[in-house]
């Protein structure tokens, strides 16, 4: 933690952002916008993995940190999961489940990376 001053800082953190504000355009400008329980779960799934970055990063324990980041990586299959579901009920189309899909799945492979840093630190 001492290599960051910031949770902004992180590779992560910030590409959770950019796939936070992917999942709320979406929730906008297709069908998932009717769709109250589908949309509130994948935003929540989305904004939990970022959430999860930054409350782990202020809990100054490397400990906590790796806590915080796997429940971040949690969130994260969630969203995948809810991908999946957004794809098979036609919210969204084949390339876009595969860009969000691609952006997720190297969310989780950079926290895991960090979470590996962080125990041999």
């Amino acid at each position: 933690m001492a290599t960051f001053r910031s949770f902004q800082e992180l590779d992560s953190w910030n590409l959770a952002r950019e796939l936070v504000r992917e999942i709320y355009y979406i929730s906008r400008t297709t069908e998932l916008h009717k769709d109250y329980g589908l949309k509130d779960q994948i935003q929540r799934s989305s904004v939990s993995i970022m959430s999860n970055i930054a409350e782990g990063f202020e809990r100054n324990s490397r400990k906590e940190f790796i806590r915080f980041l796997n429940i971040a990586r949690g969130s994260s299959a969630e969203v995948k999961s809810q991908l999946y579901v957004l794809l098979d009920i036609g919210y969204i189309d084949e390339k876009t489940f595969n860009k969000l899909y691609k952006k997720t799945s190297y969310i989780s492979k950079t926290l895991l990376g960090l979470i590996n840093y962080l125990i041999k630190k």
